[in-house]
């Protein structure tokens, strides 16, 4: 079995267009095995429940941001691990570099390719 075949994926955006873009992303890379969530909190009460390798999280949403969220995900033994990835439109210094300290993996620019996605994930798990 390939890692595309066994990789486990999160999805973590407010807006269903924008989860649908990522989604769709992941189906042209060859990527089948995705969660989606639309709210952090939800996402990481699922994540804790049934981990998963990767998780592609929106910066800007409602109630948990995206840095709250990898901050949270971070503090929990049964998450800590997961790979990390931030999507986002605007990234800023100051959120870049809060991004690191607290342990993102990589981050990927709106709009974005599938390429630059395969690229970004493979960063991270490794050859897909």
């Amino acid at each position: 079995m390939s890692l595309k075949d066994s990789l486990r994926i999160m999805v973590v955006d407010d807006m269903a267009t924008s989860r649908g873009l990522i989604t769709q992303a992941l189906d042209e890379i060859g990527i089948k095995n995705y969660l989606t969530e639309n709210d952090g909190s939800k996402a990481l009460a699922r994540m804790a429940g049934s981990p998963v390798h990767l998780v592609l999280s929106d910066f800007n949403m409602p109630n948990m941001d995206g840095l709250a969220l990898l901050k949270a995900v971070r503090q929990n033994r049964a998450t800590q691990k997961i790979g990390f990835i931030l999507v986002t439109g605007k990234p800023t210094p100051d959120m870049v570099a809060q991004a690191k300290q607290l342990g993102l993996n990589n981050m990927i620019k709106k709009p974005f390719t599938s390429l630059a996605m395969k690229q970004c994930i493979e960063s991270v798990v490794g050859k897909l």
